[in-house]
This record gives C-alpha cells, sequence and structure tokens, in this order.
C-alpha cells in the first residue's frame, strides 16, 4: 500500500504537468478534481462513519487553516508552480516539505530543534538553490514557479501542523474528507473565471490525466495511505514518501523527457541528506505526519 501511494503521488506531477501544457487552464484543472475529489471521498468516509461531526470552536478553527492552507493556498501555487517550470523542478523542491514543517513546530513549540538540525536546514536550502539553478528555461518564468514551489511546500507544512492535533481526536477519514470539502470552496471561486474561459474539447489524454489525478491522488491514496500508517506507523510510512520526489523526476524524465541537469540532481541529493538529518534530530511528532503536497 505504501509504495502503492508513493508511485501514485510520484506520477501525479507528471500527469498535471501534462495537463497544464495541454489545455487545461489551472485554477479550472484543479477546480474540477477538488470538487469531484471531494464529493467522492466526502461519499466513503459518510459511509464508513454516518457522520461529519467536529465539536469545538478551536477544532473548527484548526480545520479552517488547514483548508485554506493545505487546499486552497496550496493548490493555487501548486497548479501554477506546474504550469511555469518543469515537473522534475517541483518534484524536487518538494522534498523541503518536512524542513518546513519542523521549523513551523519549532516556532509553535511543538518541535525542540539542535544544532544537526540547522546544519540540516542549510544543506537542504543550499539543495533547493541548485535546484532552481539547474531548472534552466526563461530566469523570470522559472524563477516563480520555482518560488511557487517552495510556497506549495510550505502551505502544506502549515497544513500538517493544523492537522496534527485534530489526529487526536477525529479519524484521519474524516479531517480529509471535511478537509476537502471546505478547501474545494474558495479554490472555485479562485477559479470561476478560468472555468467559464475553458475549453472542454481537449482529446481523450487530456481528460484521461485529470480523471487520474482525481481518483488515483485525491481518494485512492487517502485510504492507503491511512491503512498503512495502521500497519506499519507514520515513522516507517514517512521512510517510504521520502523517495517520492525522485520517482516524481524519474516519471518526469521518462514520460515527458525532462531532462535532469548535474545541478538539479546534486540538489535533490543535498535535500535528501538534509531530510535524513533533520528525522534523526527533530523530537516532535509533527515532521512524521507530513504528507506530500504532491500527494494532492
Amino acid at each position: 500500500m505504501l509504495l502503492a501511494t508513493v508511485v501514485i503521488w510520484a506520477l501525479n506531477i507528471t500527469v498535471t504537468r501534462y495537463a497544464l501544457t495541454h489545455g487545461w487552464e489551472p485554477l479550472a484543472y484543479s477546480s474540477i478534481r477538488y470538487t469531484a475529489g471531494a464529493l467522492l471521498f466526502a461519499a466513503f468516509t459518510f459511509g464508513s462513519e454516518r457522520s461529519f461531526r467536529i465539536g469545538g470552536r478551536r477544532d473548527l478553527l484548526l480545520l479552517a487553516v488547514a483548508a485554506a492552507t493545505g487546499i486552497w493556498l496550496n493548490q493555487l501555487a501548486y497548479s501554477y508552480a506546474i504550469k511555469l517550470t518543469t515537473a522534475t523542478t517541483v518534484a524536487l523542491i518538494l522534498g523541503i516539505t518536512p524542513i518546513f514543517a519542523a521549523l513551523a513546530g519549532s516556532a509553535l513549540g511543538l518541535e525542540r530543534l539542535s544544532g544537526r538540525f540547522w546544519l540540516a536546514a542549510s544543506v537542504s536550502s543550499l539543495g533547493v538553490a541548485l535546484v532552481a539553478l539547474g531548472s534552466g528555461g526563461g530566469v523570470t518564468v522559472d524563477l516563480t514557479g520555482n518560488l511557487l514551489a517552495v510556497a506549495t511546500a510550505a502551505t502544506w507544512a502549515v497544513y500538517s501542523l493544523a492537522v496534527a492535533p485534530l489526529m487526536l481526536r477525529y479519524s484521519p477519514y474524516r479531517i480529509s474528507a471535511v478537509v476537502l470539502l471546505a478547501g474545494c470552496i474558495p479554490l472555485v471561486a479562485s477559479g470561476w473565471g478560468q472555468l467559464g474561459d475553458q475549453p472542454f474539447d481537449l482529446g481523450v489524454v487530456p481528460w484521461v490525466a485529470i480523471v487520474f489525478a482525481t481518483l488515483g491522488p485525491l481518494v485512492l491514496t487517502n485510504v492507503l495511505w491511512f491503512r498503512s500508517i495502521a500497519v506499519v506507523g507514520a515513522a516507517r510510512a514517512t521512510l517510504f514518501a521520502n523517495i517520492q520526489p525522485f520517482i516524481a523526476a524519474v516519471f518526469a524524465l521518462v514520460i515527458l523527457s525532462e531532462p535532469m541537469s548535474v545541478a538539479q540532481f546534486l540538489g535533490g541529493l543535498l535535500i535528501a541528506v538534509g531530510i535524513v538529518l533533520a528525522r534523526r534530530t527533530a523530537s516532535g511528532t509533527i515532521s512524521r505526519l507530513v504528507r506530500w503536497p504532491s500527494s494532492r
């Protein structure tokens, strides 16, 4: 289940890049797949739990923060990052998500970070710089896309912090269902103009892409991920998730023929080294709960 989940998440980056370069507008694409995915996953969750009840103002506030950052802002950043730079670049940059989660957790008093962690963060930051420098293409477009990829990682880290305490009181299925339903509302509102202008005679493959991106990363992997965590634990599951950026880069190379420069390869390696160091030095549980933005 873990391997299937990571492969689907990794493939989603390449699929999204293909879809956005073959007719789909970024926000129209995200709005359609999130609305469909939210309804399908909500139906699955209600069928098993018969309730979406979330009690207490604090829990509702955390869910609102999670929906705003993990769905709305995350998808605004992610969809345009994929549009403006390569799938390889986005995949490698998303590898810093656990670093952002640990830094945010430290700011809130949820993580204790040692000097070794700051070394890890510096190594990962250098890796991101190498990935960005090696992306090639137009400087302005690539820079914007690279910054949006960093924003994607940062917003997903905030989402992870918001849902972590909720995981102690509610099932992960209920949390995901409510967050998806709530988050797709501002997302659709933001994409309304593109939905009105979006042509739908795109051919078979772009439609297959959005169907995969809805049923796989939004619905199926939510089930597989949480069930696998229940069996093997969050720490071991995260070890599998750590390889996702590199699998995604391989998919982009094979399917989209995107080259990986030497700088990007070295940058990805440094990001991985930084993640390993960070996970060995962070004492809290927040970083182990992080799922990757590309899972969405």
